[in-house]
């Protein structure tokens, strides 16, 4: 059986699927221009330049590695030298 036989029912799918993709493009596009481009130029300059955030620091974001966390004790360390073992693909 051909997909012609099914040709009006195609037809209206693909006019729901072109509007819908029609619709989110232009959504995206005015989003773009409206909203991400003017936040660059107003919010995005001024921590650019210090304005916004003068006292971050990324070491308080940033996570911590085991040894250095509040309250933990590593009571293991891998010996200098000795190589992490591999769980990858082995030839």
């Amino acid at each position: 059986m051909m997909l012609s036989a099914f040709w009006p029912f195609y037809q209206f799918l693909w006019t729901v699927y072109f509007f819908t993709m029609f619709l989110c493009g232009f959504w995206c596009i005015f989003m773009f221009f409206g909203f991400i481009v003017p936040l660059w130029l107003t919010e995005g300059v001024a921590e650019y330049f210090g304005k916004i955030n003068k006292n971050f620091d990324p070491e308080q974001v940033r996570y911590k590695k085991l040894y250095e966390q509040e309250g933990v004790e590593v009571i293991y360390q891998r010996p200098a030298g000795e190589k992490p073992v591999s769980h990858g693909h082995h030839h």
